[in-house]
């Protein structure tokens, strides 16, 4: 029923389409730029309804960072977001790196998701988020 596929955000059809993702479903938020990273569509069918991305760490050579994710309202509450933790936590074992990371900010459902794909709470020594920011990592 729903896949999920790897694309080029170099690309300008795919960059378009997960630019058009960020704006549906992270309303309030300014899309990211897509030539950096890797990034990953969810289709149910043909259709895209949501997406992913990870990039390296700013801060850690032996670790990337769990960006971006958005599913659009309609297909939520699917598990999806657990599926998109799962296929970059692959990749990132395919880089060979140590750890990933991420930060929540007020987003219990993304936290929830976090927690359950084995993420730990942690505060880094150099913070890079809004004051009420949480931060998570796992040890791959």
């Amino acid at each position: 029923m729903f896949y999920i596929r790897r694309v080029d955000g170099l690309k300008d059809n795919q960059a378009a389409l997960l630019h058009w993702l960020q704006l549906k479903t992270l309303s309030g938020d300014t899309p990211l730029a897509t030539n950096v990273g890797w990034w990953w569509i969810v289709y149910q069918d043909d259709r895209p309804i949501g997406f992913c991305s990870l990039r390296n760490s700013a801060q850690w050579g032996d670790a990337v960072y769990l960006c971006r994710a958005g599913i659009l309202p309609k297909y939520r509450g699917k598990g999806l977001q657990k599926r998109l933790i799962r296929v970059r936590e692959r990749h990132a074992k395919r880089l060979k790196m140590n750890w990933l990371i991420s930060d929540t900010y007020n987003n219990p459902a993304s936290a929830n998701s976090l927690i359950a794909c084995g993420f730990r709470m942690f505060i880094p020594t150099k913070k890079w988020g809004a004051e009420e920011t949480c931060y998570w990592k796992k040890r791959l």
